[in-house]
């Protein structure tokens, strides 16, 4: 919200050299009303959110720079990450991608270091990654990274939906 007092008004009167004042039924006063300006918009709502979730944070000496964004804000939910482009498990990572394409916008990547790919999706603020590594040719599972805690967990494939179903 801006005060603009009876600026606004003022400078209108002044220049087009119309009386804009306002007459109190009850008192016969005349008076410039003020204004009172919401700013209130999607352009200044999306620069509010977009600075309330962005965070730089030192992890293990480096700098880590992560868009926080509430989990339904975020433009893309999930980010499938198989740990190399071996065709055995872009095999297994790009089903997955598709099946879960199904409910939430998903990202599939395998391109650079897996790091690197992580604090990719931290920039932009993406809530879960799940790596295909070569575990999952034997186990059927994969490795679901939190972005917020970078805390790690083994969940089965087969489990996946139900487990973003919970946490999206």
């Amino acid at each position: 919200m801006a005060y603009r007092g009876d600026f606004d008004l003022n400078s209108h009167e002044q220049s087009s050299g119309k009386d804009l004042k306002y007459t109190d039924s009850e008192t016969n006063e005349k008076f410039l009303p003020h204004v009172i300006e919401p700013s209130f918009g999607v352009d200044r709502t999306f620069l509010a959110v977009l600075l309330s979730a962005y965070v730089e944070e030192e992890v293990e000496g480096d700098k880590r720079v992560v868009l926080r964004l509430p989990k339904h804000l975020a433009p893309v939910k999930i980010a499938i990450l198989p740990l190399s482009k071996k065709e055995e498990l872009i095999a297994v990572s790009l089903p997955l991608a598709q099946t879960l394409t199904k409910h939430w916008r998903v990202d599939h990547s395998a391109s650079q270091s897996i790091g690197k790919r992580y604090r990719q999706q931290d920039e932009i603020g993406t809530p879960f990654c799940v790596t295909v590594d070569f575990e999952t040719l034997t186990d059927n599972a994969v490795t679901v990274r939190d972005r917020d805690t970078m805390k790690q967990e083994r969940i089965a494939i087969a489990d996946l939906e139900n487990y973003f179903v919970n946490k999206l």
